[in-house]
């Protein structure tokens, strides 16, 4: 059998989904004509295997071996279940999506000046000229498979401009929730925002689920950040312990743009994260900031690259896992220097702390540079808690299991405390609290 073959059958379930699926009527030609190349890309890539070099650490037999079919829209949900899993203290514009398709009834999108929102598919339907310049032409399909079957089956997903000048006050949310199907589905959001020059906005990306059913998310999310533009993107994925997440972050900076990226990782059974930003603006400034926590048998696997194309651009980039039980995880963080990309000044840390002796991480910080005027530190780190540190406390009465917490707590606060939005970072604390065996001892000694 050849190797081609070989993949074709691995792929089986998922070339189902390609098969079965039918092209929306009135889409616009340029739009059928990528749909049907990234089809035939994904045909030829196949699902990657460990012999792929990015997916070494990362075994996906177990996604290939699920018979999945198309997730459908789920109108039963109500907006009583939705705030037990939404931030419900989070004031701000909303846009809901449930199995990937967007409900007009649970969200609330009001209307905000400068900025025009609302379900990607009707803007395709309606106006597609407004998203051909960008849909599709930052997340490369060509090298992944994953975005290839993402770009053939896409149906919906948010689509966020803000126009030029204008500064958003408040967050929006995408809120994409997966309820029970009874069989395992899979759901494709596609999503692109583009922050046009001189605009400021924060937009709150949330991946959540009812019930605890086995399921594929396969997320594409684009994001413009125009010249001179702000933007800070929280990405917050908490699903399922079943499910399978493998998502693609694009972003792409032009010229004195800052772009803040947050990604909180949770939830699922299997994860991965894709992560880009292309600063391609001369003076652009990007801070990648990134939490995974781990536990039981989950396996959450970042891969993030910087790209400076552009001179005098600025990264920070700082990922911390904590990894329990038998669990695993994965970081691979790539900076690219191009030529001519001078005066480029670029940091990336991976912190990761295992608690327990069968969890393990591979952690592969990446430097490429091919221009000689430039300043790029990085590094990595892989420990356990510090026993110095643990007797310290422990001297000054405070119990075992309660210091261990509150080293844990520290070590994740650091991430958690960067998140600017009040809501979002009160989640955050309240959900690694339970997670600590002391949860509430570090409550109350924070607190104080």
């Amino acid at each position: 059998m050849t190797q081609e073959a070989i993949k074709h059958e691995k792929t089986n379930y998922l070339l189902n989904l390609l098969h079965a699926a039918n092209e929306p009527a009135g889409e616009p030609l340029w739009l059928l004509q990528m749909r049907r190349k990234a089809a035939r890309r994904f045909l030829e890539l196949g699902v990657p295997t460990a012999r792929d070099e990015d997916w070494k650490y990362t075994n996906l037999a177990s996604l290939t071996d699920v018979p999945f079919t198309p997730a459908s829209g789920d109108a039963s949900l109500s907006l009583q279940q939705l705030d037990r899993i939404n931030f419900a203290d989070l004031k701000c514009t909303r846009l809901v999506f449930v199995n990937g398709r967007y409900s007009e009834n649970l969200s609330s999108p009001g209307e905000l000046d400068g900025v025009k929102l609302g379900s990607l598919a009707a803007v395709l339907q309606k106006e597609p000229e407004i998203v051909q310049s960008h849909l599709g032409q930052y997340a490369n399909f060509e090298e992944h498979a994953f975005n290839a079957l993402n770009t053939a089956l896409m149906r919906d997903g948010a689509f966020v401009y803000v126009k030029k000048g204008k500064i958003v006050e408040g967050p929006i949310h995408l809120l994409f929730v997966s309820t029970s199907h009874g069989e395992p589905a899979t759901s494709h959001p596609r999503n692109l925002i583009v922050a046009d020059s001189q605009s400021q906005a924060t937009i709150v990306e949330s991946y959540v689920s009812v019930g605890s059913d086995l399921y594929l998310t396969n997320p594409v999310t684009e994001i413009v950040v125009g010249d001179g533009a702000v933007l800070d993107h929280y990405k917050l994925q908490d699903e399922s312990r079943r499910a399978f997440h493998v998502a693609t972050m694009q972003y792409r900076q032009d010229r004195n743009s800052s772009l803040s990226s947050n990604s909180i990782t949770l939830g699922g059974g299997l994860v991965r994260n894709n992560l880009t930003a292309v600063l391609d603006g001369e003076g652009a400034e990007c801070t990648l900031n990134g939490l995974y926590l781990v536990m039981g048998e989950q396996h959450i696997d970042n891969h993030t690259r910087l790209e400076h194309a552009k001179p005098h651009g600025s990264s920070r980039e700082l990922y911390k896992g904590i990894l329990d039980n038998q669990s695993r995880g994965v970081f691979h963080g790539r900076i690219l220097v191009h030529k001519g990309a001078q005066k480029t000044d670029s940091k990336q840390t991976n912190n990761n702390l295992l608690l327990s002796d069968e969890a393990l991480i591979n952690t592969k910080p990446q430097l490429e540079i091919y221009a000689d005027d430039v300043k790029c530190t990085h590094g990595a780190t892989i420990g356990q808690l510090d026993k110095d540190a643990i007797f310290y406390l422990r001297s000054r009465g405070i119990g075992e299991k309660a210091a261990r917490s509150l080293l844990i707590y520290a070590f994740a606060r650091e991430i958690v405390g960067r998140v600017k939005i009040e809501a979002l970072r009160a989640k955050l604390d309240q959900f690694l609290l339970g997670w600590l065996p002391q949860g509430e001892l570090v409550k109350g000694a924070v607190q104080k």
